[in-house]
């Protein structure tokens, strides 16, 4: 059987939300896709709530992941616990709320989901997201493994899609919020796409409105971000796997432009 896994990336603002909840019930449709991952870390601009949690999955995403802002707000710590379909990195140093890893049933086949964070350039507290993966997979059962390794650097990102080729059917990068054009399927089976990009405010940097960015970069003070108003967009890749082989067989780009 070939299964369609769409990933979303990662969620901003209000924005982000609205053409989420208008557009991925219609993307799943068009792909044909069987299991959807969002990327929901800056669903209130940096963080995301419980509330916000719940309209991403009701949107039509099967799992949440999260990422750096993951802890946010507050209040998300508590529903970490109680909501499997939410995952937050599981390189975290010491004992936090949630998982990182889960087991979801998807026709019939059970589908891993490994959400890591990279410590280039990002946050190099964390523990080794490589050994993580080694830790996690190695002691679970299941028949496809998706891996959301969100991190800044595309180096720590490529590094990881071969490090895992052969061992995951998919890994794909988040954070960025800019897509990148390298999907591609690694020699022993492995689909990777270095950065999904982000669901949210096309006229922006980032998602948020350019100016606030500008005055950084010319010696400004900094000051609270605000979500850009305007058109928005939606970036995501498919991956295709085959569940016999246990490989993926084909990988693209997926985006909407409003």
């Amino acid at each position: 059987m070939l299964l369609n896994i769409l990933a979303v990336g990662d969620v901003v603002g209000e924005g982000g939300q609205d053409i989420l909840a208008r557009r991925l019930p219609q993307l799943r449709e068009e792909t044909q896709a069987h299991f959807a991952v969002v990327n929901g870390e800056n669903a209130s601009g940096v963080g995301i709530t419980p509330a916000q949690a719940r309209r991403i999955l009701e949107a039509g995403a099967d799992v949440i992941t999260l990422g750096n802002h993951t802890w946010n707000r507050i209040q998300i710590g508590d529903y970490l616990d109680k909501e499997p379909r939410i995952l937050r990195p599981a390189n975290y140093a010491g004992r936090v709320p949630g998982r990182g890893f889960g087991i979801y049933p998807c026709k019939g086949f059970r589908v891993a989901v490994l959400n890591l964070m990279g410590r280039v350039e990002l946050n190099p507290n964390l523990d080794s997201p490589f050994k993580a993966t080694n830790f996690l997979l190695r002691g679970s059962d299941y028949d496809l493994a998706l891996v959301d390794f969100h991190a800044e650097a595309t180096s720590e990102k490529g590094a990881m899609a071969w490090f895992l080729d052969g061992k995951v059917q998919a890994v794909w990068g988040t954070h960025t919020h800019v897509p990148t054009a390298d999907c591609q399927i690694l020699p022993k089976g492995t689909g990777f796409v270095t950065d999904l990009g982000m669901t949210g405010p096309s006229r922006s940097v980032l998602g948020i409105r350019p100016e606030h960015s500008i005055n950084l970069f010319l010696g400004g003070l900094p000051r609270r971000y605000e979500e850009a108003e305007g058109p928005c967009k939606l970036n995501a890749c498919l991956f295709t796997l085959d569940t016999e082989k246990k490989r993926c067989v084909a990988v693209r780009r997926a985006d909407i432009q409003e």
